[in-house]
């Protein structure tokens, strides 16, 4: 079965560096992308730039094979934004991987050969049978084992308060954008001068709020589901990574001004009068509203995994191992313990879920932990396993944390030494971390 090859899920950053670290070890990778081109669901919220330097940006093992293939890496000061990430790192780290890329291969299932989820007895010597529909139809391709880097961008969270389509929310679609809307830039008439509801509390709302803000004559509303601490603005000048928190501290005097309105309501019914929506929590009503921007967040995709044997945390679907640390009813700092092949392993031998989607449903993901989980996972993979558990990556609290004194084994993530969540010892550069906005 060893001539068969790892199959990575999904071209984005962290899928095309697991490809490169299976090649350097002498693997052969197969990376089945969705979309027609690497780095599509990056391309979706390509206008939005990223928190971190291209310094910071790129593989350690895409470094080495772009850069055998003349490949200038861009100035590393520099911040790229999105189609930047693709157009000078991720298009030509895809050429230089070459016919190890399937592009329009949109994964339907992942089985074992011969093997349902029932059948125990010789199942991890079976191959797995990766199902794929691609433009010359569905065909089923062999792997010796699977690296699941889909992402969840594909999968947004919806706009009612209990984690459903709230009540009308399907009728109203036409009037609502999920995810990183661009309103400056191709989505300009579509926001220009109208009333516009922007839903969610993190930083893709920031972003969306700040563009929006600079539009004439087009009134704000920005709905939250529970009252909005001032800690979720962010660390300002404490966060660990400073583009960050000049987001949020941006975020904060547009709020202040009154160029944005915020208010509090849970979403349980949308009702499109035909002048607009309006947006309800069952006693009170809010709007109506031209557009509505949904930055609520994303889930992962399981619906594929079925057939294998896979566990996953019952809050957040993330690994278990992974789970507690990155749970954001506990703590909201963006550092997480060590972790690679060990504690991102599923009782299905041999395949692997990673990148964004290894986070299930929580919200904070560094391209950079994404980037150590598959060198560690691709030492396992060929038999080096003093270099899957050598996994030293660890990330330094970012002052933002909600948990406080009680969270992180007890250290105060307010703190400004980097000590949050046991990490103490062998913290990288602030400056080193890379902000996945997926």
């Amino acid at each position: 079965m060893n001539e068969l090859p790892v199959v990575v899920i999904g071209a984005g950053p962290v899928g095309l560096a697991a490809a490169g670290q299976l090649r350097k070890r002498g693997a052969t990778p197969l990376v089945l992308e969705a979309g027609p081109t690497v780095g599509a669901s990056v391309l979706r919220w390509g206008h939005v730039r990223i928190f971190s330097p291209w310094k910071y940006d790129v593989d350690p093992a895409a470094r080495e094979l772009l850069a055998s293939s003349g490949w200038t890496e861009p100035d590393g000061d520099g911040y790229p934004t999105g189609r930047e990430l693709v157009d000078a790192y991720l298009a030509p780290l895809g050429r230089a991987l070459g016919d190890s890329i399937r592009l329009e291969h949109r994964v339907t299932a992942v089985a074992r050969l011969g093997f349902d989820k029932l059948k125990t007895d010789g199942r991890d010597a079976a191959p797995f049978a990766v199902t794929v529909a691609t433009p010359q139809g569905e065909r089923v391709i062999l792997a010796r084992a699977v690296i699941d880097a889909s992402g969840t961008y594909g999968i947004p969270n919806p706009l009612g308060a209990s984690g459903v389509l709230a009540r009308g929310e399907a009728a109203a679609a036409r009037r609502i954008h999920y995810g990183i809307a661009d309103p400056l830039g191709r989505d300009r008439e579509r926001y220009a001068g109208k009333r516009v509801l922007v839903v969610g509390g993190g930083h893709s709302a920031f972003d969306v709020l700040i563009d929006l803000a600079q539009l004439p004559a087009t009134p704000i509303t920005w709905l939250v589901r529970r009252p909005f601490a001032d800690a979720k603005y962010g660390g300002a000048e404490n966060d660990a990574l400073p583009a960050r928190g000049a987001l949020g501290t941006r975020m904060r005097g547009r709020v202040d001004r009154g160029a944005v309105t915020q208010v509090v309501l849970p979403i349980a019914e949308l009702r499109d009068t035909g002048a607009g929506v309006v947006v309800s929590d069952g006693m009170r009503d809010l709007g109506p509203f031209d557009e509505i921007i949904a930055t609520t967040g994303f889930r992962p995709d399981l619906s594929p995994l079925r057939e294998l044997r896979v566990r996953v945390d019952e809050i957040l679907e993330a690994p278990p191992a992974l789970a507690p640390l990155i749970d954001p009813n506990v703590h909201s700092c963006g550092t997480v313990r060590p972790h690679g092949a060990r504690e991102l392993g599923h009782p299905e031998k041999d395949f692997y879920i990673v990148g964004m989607k290894s986070y299930g449903r929580a919200p904070t993901f560094l391209m950079l932990t994404g980037y150590e989980q598959v060198r560690s996972i691709a030492c396992a993979l060929t038999g080096d396993r003093a270099g899957a558990e050598s996994v030293e990556l660890v990330l330094p609290q970012t002052g933002v944390c909600s948990g406080g004194s009680d969270c992180c084994d007890g250290v105060d993530c307010g703190a400004t030494e980097s000590a949050c969540c046991g990490t103490s010892a062998q913290v990288i550069p602030l400056s080193a971390l890379t902000a996945a906005r997926l």
